[in-house]
């Protein structure tokens, strides 16, 4: 069978929607054919930049028969509407710029009608896709590290006021420093350790004004298999740091900063292992620490790439809606708790 070329819409075009299309642009099978954004100017200047066709109506992008998969790029809390127009009424694949929207309910509400009408559904946790992450998870699935003991997940990043006057969405509902940088961090630590049985927050304003959401959080977890968690950050951390993880059990420990690997002990030695820090000792780029456009666009072409080959091959994408719906949980949770515990 000859692997099909699949035509790809984005919904909004922000900054975050310029690093998909030039993803989609290296994915192999892939193709950007439109766009969608309600201002008329800056949908028509970004269609202008990639030769694509440009739509200010969502019905009319949703519908249009040269399209196969949708990608979401909204602010977060508009991921719900663009989402739904395309899955439902026009069976299109989505994937979903993280999260895949900024409560549970609504989550839950778009996978239910990607089950129900048989359509593919992605988030983006492009760190997932990270060769160092693949071999932590490797590492993992293989025992290496005996019974997980704590995680701390650690994303002191700096935005500055400007960064929230300039776009009114991310001070408001759904882009505080969990929902919206931090469940990176949170998904990996997801990822890594499974389930989260319960959890106790705090999370509050210190380092900005007029927003409605928090810049600041410290949260404890008890995750399902009896380890520990830590997850705490802010955008009030000058001049900002790279994400942090860290692993720790009782036959092996590792430290990932956002690609690199700082630290990879184990108690069971294996030939390679001396060379795993020095193979991935820095980062491609600041994980977006103090800049939100700082990042690498490895892990957004590798998520693109491995939807398309799903379809190809008709089975499950590596992020299913499932799976980037854990993250929307926790953090959830974490806003939900204000220092009571909360039971998952």
């Amino acid at each position: 069978m000859t692997d099909k070329e699949y035509r790809v819409g984005i919904a909004g075009t922000g900054a975050i929607a310029r690093v998909h299309a030039l993803a989609v642009g290296k994915a192999k099978g892939a193709r950007l054919v439109s766009c969608y954004n309600h201002s008329r100017e800056k949908g028509e200047a970004f269609a202008k930049e990639f030769s694509i066709s440009f739509y200010s109506d969502l019905e009319s992008f949703a519908a249009d028969p040269e399209t196969d998969i949708v990608i979401v790029t909204t602010p977060s809390a508009a991921h719900y509407e663009i989402a739904m127009s395309a899955i439902r009424h026009h069976k299109k694949a989505v994937i979903i710029e993280k999260p895949l929207e900024t409560t549970v309910e609504k989550s839950e509400e778009i996978i239910r009608a990607a089950r129900k009408e048989g359509v593919m559904i992605s988030g983006i946790f492009q760190s997932r896709f990270f060769p160092s992450s693949l071999l932590v998870r490797k590492a993992l699935d293989e025992g290496r590290f005996g019974r997980l003991t704590m995680l701390t997940a650690q994303f002191n990043w700096y935005r500055s006021q400007a960064y929230y006057d300039e776009s009114p969405w991310h001070s408001r509902d759904g882009s505080g420093v969990l929902m919206n940088q931090g469940i990176h961090a949170v998904d990996l630590m997801l990822w890594f350790a499974g389930d989260v049985d319960e959890l106790c927050a705090y999370t509050t304003v210190l380092g900005h004004e007029r927003i409605e959401v928090e810049d600041t959080a410290a949260a404890c977890l008890k995750f399902r298999n009896g380890a520990l968690g830590i997850i705490e950050g802010t955008t009030a951390s000058w001049p900002g740091f790279l994400k942090r993880i860290e692993i720790c059990g009782t036959k092996g420990s590792v430290i990932l900063e956002d690609e690199s690997i700082r630290a990879w002990c184990f108690e069971d030695s294996r030939e390679g292992d001396d060379e795993v820090v020095l193979r991935y000792a820095s980062s491609s780029s600041s994980g977006g620490a103090s800049d939100p456009m700082a990042i690498s666009s490895s892990g957004h072409i590798a998520s693109i790439q491995d939807v398309v080959d799903a379809l190809n091959e008709g089975r499950e994408p590596f992020i299913t809606g499932e799976e980037a719906l854990k993250a929307v949980r926790v953090v959830s949770a974490c806003l939900k708790s204000s220092g009571s515990p909360v039971r998952l």
